[in-house]
């Protein structure tokens, strides 16, 4: 699904899908608009090693496990009681691990990237900052997912 171009995509537009009773994780199956996503990352884990024969004074860096980030995900309060559901039933002890699909898209909407969170799980839920001040932010909700590993296509 990439295609090499000689301008950068845009990092504004993409969809996100929390699949389970929310959707499948196909494109039409949309939760809420999300503005930001965060933490799309890994990192490998690595041992030293060095055999007591070695000529040369140094030790080899052998791959073993590898841990994910954290995935932040923050829109704005639209209403919909679908997301908090899934929350709460974890709370009270549902496992509920999703299939959570974030695609980046062009200018044209075509999806050119996709990033899977397999077995995601609801970790952190920050509500909205509210202030009386009459200014003109949006209410905020955040979402913080943890997960066992990330697929990209």
């Amino acid at each position: 699904m990439p295609v090499q171009r000689d301008n950068p995509y845009g990092a504004f537009n993409f969809l996100v899908s929390l699949g389970g009773d929310q959707g499948s994780g196909d494109e039409g199956q949309i939760v809420g608009g999300f503005s930001d996503v965060s933490g799309l990352g890994f990192e490998v884990q690595y041992s030293e090693y060095r055999n007591g024969n070695e000529k040369v004074n140094t030790v080899r860096k052998v791959q073993n496990t590898f841990k994910v980030e954290d995935v932040v995900l923050k829109r704005g309060l639209v209403g919909s009681a679908d997301l908090f559901a899934w929350l709460k039933a974890v709370r009270e002890g549902d496992i509920d691990a999703r299939a959570v699909t974030i695609t980046l898209l062009d200018e044209a909407r075509n999806a050119v990237s996709t990033w899977k969170l397999q077995k995601a799980q609801p970790k952190k839920y920050t509500g909205p900052t509210l202030a009386a001040k009459g200014g003109t932010e949006v209410a905020m909700e955040e979402l913080t997912l943890c997960h066992e590993g990330i697929e990209y296509s």
